[in-house]
């Protein structure tokens, strides 16, 4: 294969978004030979601003057995992502996934077994996993230069949204329709980072606040404790109605501390590990000395377009995804241990329960009807 052929199955904001990078020729290799929407409104964008050779669809099933395409980007509501993932693959089709991987990790797993019997590249859009400085603090944790995690705040409330942003889809912001707020939609790439750069929690409690900034059924304002493995802890702060917002992550680990803020990666480096020297210093106010670095990156942050580079190397010549399909669950374990934690008032253990998951989600979703 020389070329591969792209289908967009989903045309609102992030799928336009998707079809401008592709079409300006931001991913060699990949041509979008097709696209479907089922709204008037965007089939009327498409007929616009696509060429004439892109073939447009209104139903996602004839455009994946129309035989135009040899791979297919979902990005469609959430409920439906595993649905379509597993319909594209089982057409023998490769599929990139936007995140959610889906709204509950049962049905995510679900499509995460029908991927591991397919043969075609199954990748998630997780873009922030190419952000340069995100990269080099999973590169320094992960090389253990640092010593073990001990404590790790995100506070990451710059996901500031309006009413109006809300108001612009019906699905939005409602239980039945995205399964949640600002957890399960902005912040779940900060959930992917944190699991990514730190590992999976054991444990987590939360509280989530629903309705509190904005007139929706979901939340907006979450605070959330957490456990690691090993004894290391965690807090977590999100909003989508805090102006001007911020978005601070540090990580104190054995040999010093790292922060990530405006674009920066600072290191307060210790002269020895601090958990030999808490046993071994002298005095009862012994002080550790720490010298401050502003680590270099690659300074490269190519978001979408890099996850989709990484999509076609991998189906044209077999080099790394950004991400691994697979890998979409680990968030969402996170997300949904959060929303059961919050919704009985106590510490939930990972992996969630399941069923009971779904069962509270169901809850939740009939009582808007």
């Amino acid at each position: 294969m020389d070329e591969i052929r792209m289908g967009v199955i989903g045309i609102g904001g992030i799928g336009k978004a998707h079809l401008r990078y592709l079409m300006n020729g931001s991913v060699p290799g990949m041509r979008v030979s097709a696209v479907s929407t089922r709204s008037q409104e965007n089939i009327l964008w498409c007929k616009n601003e696509l060429p004439s050779d892109v073939a447009l669809f209104h139903d996602d099933t004839d455009l994946m057995d129309s035989g135009l395409c040899d791979a297919v980007l979902i990005a469609v509501p959430h409920y439906l992502h595993p649905e379509l993932v597993m319909r594209a693959l089982s057409k023998n089709l490769h599929v990139m996934c936007e995140k959610p991987a889906g709204v509950y990790t049962k049905h995510v797993r679900e499509m995460n077994e029908a991927a591991a019997k397919s043969d075609k590249v199954f990748g998630i859009m997780l873009n922030q996993r190419t952000n340069c400085v995100y990269r080099k603090m999973h590169e320094m944790i992960s090389s253990g230069e640092l010593g073990k995690i001990k404590r790790v705040n995100w506070i990451i409330t710059d996901w500031y949204r309006p009413q109006a942003y809300f108001d612009s889809s019906k699905w939005r912001a409602t239980w039945s329709g995205e399964g949640g707020g600002v957890l399960i939609n902005q912040c779940l790439h900060n959930l992917d980072l944190l699991q990514w750069i730190c590992g999976m929690p054991e444990r987590v409690q939360a509280f989530c606040h629903n309705g509190k900034w904005h007139d929706i059924e979901v939340e907006d304002d979450v605070t959330a404790y957490m456990e690691f493995p090993g004894g290391a802890t965690g807090v977590f702060v999100t909003s989508t109605g805090d102006a001007p917002g911020t978005n601070r992550l540090e990580i104190t680990l054995e040999w010093g501390k790292l922060i990530c803020e405006d674009n920066k990666l600072i290191l307060y480096k210790l002269n020895q590990n601090e958990r030999e020297f808490c046993y071994k210093a002298e005095g009862s106010f012994d002080k550790m000395v720490s010298e401050r670095f502003e680590i270099e990156t690659d300074g490269e942050n190519p978001q979408h377009a890099g996850v989709m580079r990484a999509f076609a190397n991998n189906i044209l010549h077999g080099t790394p995804l950004v991400a691994e399909g697979s890998e979409g669950i680990k968030s969402l374990e996170i997300a949904n241990a959060m929303y059961l934690s919050s919704w009985y008032g106590k510490k939930i253990e990972l992996p969630v329960d399941e069923e009971l998951y779904l069962q509270e989600l169901n809850k939740r979703s009939r009582s808007e009807n």
